[in-house]
């Protein structure tokens, strides 16, 4: 049985602010499934709720040394889905108000970093790979290599690394090298990328093996418009990047068992879709109607969303066409601005939500026709997936995880090809040519309902990216 352990931020349902938590809480089960010995670790945040931490027993006490440092760390466990689940416990670091964005943040996950790998020994598992997620898990690759590979037990274990997100690397200045992360001249070359401290480069450069979350995103980063500077490094490493699409949770993203919706259904039963969507117009106090065409945005409110080319179309497509618009989510103070604007102007065709909440969004996927997601980079995505499970039909960008999840609808025939409609140029005017394309596709009952079927039988479970993963992990 091949032994693998998570080092990460976040993971659902403990602690998680958007997709890495949703992948540490589902792929670890995944690959259980497949066979797999696995376990997870991940920082005690304060935000973890009471009914988990009942649930958790004590493993370890010990000492950190981080610099000049020595830290008190405890280790909590806790098994779901046949999942074992590490939590490093240091109330100084993570009893915050909130996940990330401390001054301190280096710091913090140096800390925890160097804590899992510490915790290895105090508890007598030693896995055959250790995978870190993201650059806060950066340094557990880097602390492996430099200060335990001479330790019983610690020789062995293989890396790999993660790259969810390239747009953030942990970037630091060189004046805490040694006084906050304990790296000293013979780490400096490693960390070193443009005259200044690169968490993820370290990791891209020491790991046995470097995956991203999509194949189309592993091809993407390689290249100056979407490396965010790493694509240099990344070229140089070709030999050991490969891009694994994400999938989702089929248990909590599942529209027949779902708590959350007015009425469950699903793709055999697919009546039930059109009473969550007048019971959502109900709750927020648009007209109720079944005839019309329901779209849908859920996604923080920044521009390489694809916000800056939705601002362009939606007053006008709103205005000509027969639709209602929801919008959940918050972020950058002049898209919040539009869309509560756009709703003051369409009071009876858009509804602006700008927060987030899980059982509101999962409601908004039940109750929409057309999902709207042409983001300008999206390493993987999980929006376009769960709103093809809900059954609402998807509008994207062919860009990263979009690009390998939605392909573009057309028909021969009788016969439907793709489970979506697809643009290319990251332009308004095919987000608007697209988007109308959809809406006359949905008023014609007939291809709806065949095009709806097929999307909410489209695979994106993670039982085939649990045996990529696995077999990655077999290559090294």
């Amino acid at each position: 049985m091949k032994k693998i352990l998570f080092v990460g931020a976040e993971a659902m349902p403990f602690a998680a602010t958007g997709g890495l938590g949703d992948v540490m809480g589902s792929l670890p089960a995944a690959l259980a499934a497949e066979g797999a010995d696995v376990r997870v670790i991940m920082p005690l945040y304060g935000q973890v709720k009471p009914e988990w931490r009942k649930k958790m027993k004590d493993e370890a006490v010990f000492t950190v040394d981080l610099a000049w440092r020595q830290l008190y760390c405890g280790i909590k466990s806790l098994k779901k889905d046949k999942v074992t689940y590490y939590f490093v416990d240091n109330e100084y670091y993570f009893k915050r108000d909130k996940l990330y964005g401390d001054f301190d943040d280096g710091e913090r996950f140096a800390f925890f970093c160097r804590a899992a790998v510490e915790a290895l020994g105090k508890l007598d598992f030693y896995p055959d790979v250790l995978h870190a997620h993201d650059w806060q898990s950066a340094l557990s690759i880097v602390y492996l290599n430099s200060f335990y590979r001479d330790r019983v037990g610690y020789a062995d274990i293989r890396t790999a690394f993660t790259i969810h997100n390239i747009e953030y690397q942990g970037q630091y200045n060189f004046g805490i090298l040694g006084d906050v992360f304990g790296l000293g001249y013979e780490q400096f070359e490693l960390m070193d990328f443009g005259g200044c401290i690169n968490l993820m480069k370290a990791a891209i450069v020491s790991a046995d093996t470097v995956s991203t979350v999509s194949p189309r995103y592993a091809e993407e980063i390689c290249t100056p418009a979407f490396g965010r500077g790493l694509d240099g490094i990344l070229r140089e490493n070709r030999h050991k990047l490969c891009g694994i699409l994400n999938g989702i949770d089929y248990k909590y993203y599942n529209p027949a068992k779902d708590p959350a919706l007015a009425v469950p259904y699903s793709w055999r039963a697919r009546a039930g879709k059109v009473e969550n969507k007048l019971a959502l117009q109900a709750a927020l106090g648009l007209p109720a109607r079944r005839d019309v065409p329901m779209l849908a945005v859920i996604t923080r409110l920044v521009a390489h969303k694809g916000l800056d080319i939705m601002t362009e179309i939606l007053t006008k497509l709103i205005g000509e066409r027969d639709v209602q618009l929801v919008v959940l989510g918050c972020g950058e103070e002049r898209f919040e601005h539009y869309f509560a604007e756009l709703g003051r102007c369409f009071p009876d065709k858009v509804c602006t939500l700008l927060k987030y909440d899980r059982d509101l969004a999962k409601q908004i996927y039940a109750a929409s026709d057309i999902f709207l997601m042409p983001s300008k980079t999206e390493p993987c995505g999980l929006s376009q997936m769960i709103a093809s499970r809900y059954g609402s039909i998807p509008v994207v960008r062919e860009t990263g995880g979009l690009f390998d999840s939605i392909k573009g609808y057309w028909e021969e025939g009788k016969k439907i090809h793709g489970n979506g409609f697809t643009f290319a140029n990251y332009t308004g005017a095919e987000l608007y040519e697209r988007t109308v394309a959809a809406i006359n596709l949905w008023l014609d009952e007939a291809k709806r309902d065949r095009l709806m079927s097929k999307i909410m039988r489209t695979d994106f479970s993670w039982a085939a990216a649990a045996r990529e993963y696995l077999a990655m992990y077999e290559n090294i």
